[in-house]
């Protein structure tokens, strides 16, 4: 099933790609309204999802880029080990493993993960995000849904 993986390329060039050039084009911190509810916001997030220990001195920089390459590892080996029938899977996995190597070339690169799209939900923000973390989701949902799904049989043989 690794004939996926030119998702997980997609994923991580579009990542890196949107990410430069929110950081070359957007100032900090100030946003640019796009369409109603939807604005690019340059941010940067030293922590992981909603900023979760952003603050905490330093450590969790190398704690998170561990995580996150322990995870792309243990990804990786099972998009190999997946059967030809776990299509749904593979996807999925490959858009998880793609948002995950988009955010850990961030961390090594950068010392942070580069957000700019903020999302209003009314008049209450949602935490910043970028491409790599709606792959992530996009792929969670897959395979949640996929989950679902009656177990696949193989025919029985005659």
């Amino acid at each position: 099933m690794l004939k996926y993986l030119w998702i997980t390329l997609f994923v991580v060039i579009a990542d890196q790609v949107s990410k430069q050039l929110a950081d070359n084009l957007l100032n900090f911190h100030q946003a640019v309204p796009v369409i109603p509810y939807l604005e690019w916001f340059l941010s940067y997030n030293k922590g992981a999802a909603f900023s979760f220990l952003a603050d905490a001195g330093g450590w969790q920089h190398w704690f998170f880029l561990i995580i996150a390459s322990v995870i792309s590892i243990a990804l990786f080996v099972w998009i190999k080990k997946l059967e030809a029938h776990e299509k749904a899977t593979a996807v999925s996995l490959s858009l998880i493993l793609g948002g995950a190597l988009g955010n850990v070339i961030d961390r090594i690169w950068h010392g942070h993960v580069i957000d700019f799209i903020q999302v209003w939900l009314g008049s209450y923000p949602w935490p910043a995000f970028n491409l790599a973390d709606s792959a992530i989701t996009l792929g969670a949902v897959i395979l949640i849904f996929s989950g679902m799904k009656k177990p696949y049989q193989k025919p029985e043989q005659a």
